[in-house]
């Protein structure tokens, strides 16, 4: 193959077989082969190769995904990050090593199969790449090189994977609400009712501490108001407290210097143990893998119960402290005067029958 007047450029007028060999400062050695039919067509190759070469040069470089978790862990204040660091750990060794324009749907399907097979709930997979679009999303639309440059020209779709294994929630009925409570421990007992009457979730009930209880002075009555550390969604809630409720609270008064619920003098930070669950079991609750049996179907029973009683929409959102443009924490006492007598209502629902529906 003859060398060409084009310093780097090899082409084989007989075979119209040709090659680019050409070594440029700043960038390297630049190698490409190509078919040509002409002397011309051999030398627009030549220049095209050149051309793409200088331009891949001077693109900015792309990180890795690895790169982009680790500023992301670095980075991100967020009650669950430590959750978020886990689903970047199992993530890891499946896209840690791709370049983050690499990670796509395509890429991510072999980690989707592999959960699934084994056993993982579509669910938890689903929270798992909605830390990836998380990433993505910051990458293309926040972090910036020293040129400016983004560190991904633009955040794939991801598709959420469901094989149909979410399970359901199960609002108790009174009768059952009687059975289960009567199985469980006095301390979890005494939890689960405090958590039926506020909407309150687990994480927060166990947390809950006299220092964020907030006297109203003109209503006669105090509230709770939740950091946002110690919520899901990383805002502030307020609880407030219907008679069952304030009951409980003043019979914990003195008990615990700093939580309000505990065991023993100490506290107990969380109510799904393996005593809810025997106490589940024993109180002939649905169980397996399509219904919820943990403290969460409290947070649907109370949801369900002030509809029931006629609680409008706006104001159940409120209780339930659901994110939203028009409701904030900075409630009046007369507001709150209103959030007390919604919750007041659960305390009267005895003779409400609940119907179960077939889904």
């Amino acid at each position: 193959m003859a060398r060409n007047k084009l310093p780097g450029l090899y082409w084989d007028k007989k075979t119209g077989k040709g090659s680019v060999d050409k070594r440029i400062d700043g960038i390297g050695r630049v190698r490409h082969r190509f078919t040509a039919s002409s002397q011309i067509e051999a030398e627009a190759e030549y220049h095209r190769a050149i051309a793409a070469a200088k331009t891949e040069a001077a693109a900015p470089k792309l990180r890795t995904f690895r790169e982009a978790a680790t500023k992301f862990l670095n980075e991100e204040v967020k009650p669950s990050l430590s959750r978020d660091a886990k689903c970047l750990e199992n993530l890891d060794p499946w896209i840690g090593h791709l370049r983050i324009d690499q990670v796509h749907q395509g890429t991510l399907q072999p980690y989707i199969e592999h959960r699934q097979k084994l056993g993982i709930k579509s669910g938890t997979v689903n929270r798992e790449l909605s830390v990836v679009r998380r990433i993505l999303s910051l990458a293309s639309r926040v972090w910036r090189d020293m040129d400016n440059n983004p560190w991904l020209p633009t955040a794939p779709l991801l598709r959420s994977p469901n094989w149909g294994d979410t399970a359901h929630p199960y609002p108790l009925n009174i009768e059952e609400q009687r059975r289960f409570f009567k199985e469980l421990p006095s301390h979890l007992a005494e939890m689960a009712m405090f958590a039926l009457n506020t909407g309150a979730r687990d994480k927060v009930v166990g947390e809950l501490r006299w220092e964020w209880e907030i006297k109203i002075p003109e209503i006669g009555t105090s509230v709770f108001l939740v950091p946002g550390d110690f919520t899901k969604n990383g805002t502030p809630c307020l609880l407030v407290l219907n008679s069952t409720a304030r009951n409980i609270i003043e019979s914990r008064r003195g008990k615990i210097a700093t939580h309000v619920f505990g065991y023993r003098g100490k506290p107990v930070v969380r109510m799904y143990n393996s005593a809810w669950k025997k106490a589940w079991v024993r109180a002939e609750l649905p169980v397996g893998k399509e219904v919820l049996s943990g403290p969460h179907n409290l947070r649907h029973t109370f949801a369900r119960r002030l509809r029931l009683a006629g609680v409008p929409l706006e104001t159940r959102k409120a209780l339930m402290h659901h994110i939203d443009g028009d409701i904030t924490v900075h409630y009046s006492p007369a507001e709150v005067g209103e959030l007390i007598t919604a919750v007041e209502m659960l305390t009267k629902v005895e003779g409400v029958t609940m119907l179960r529906l077939a889904s």
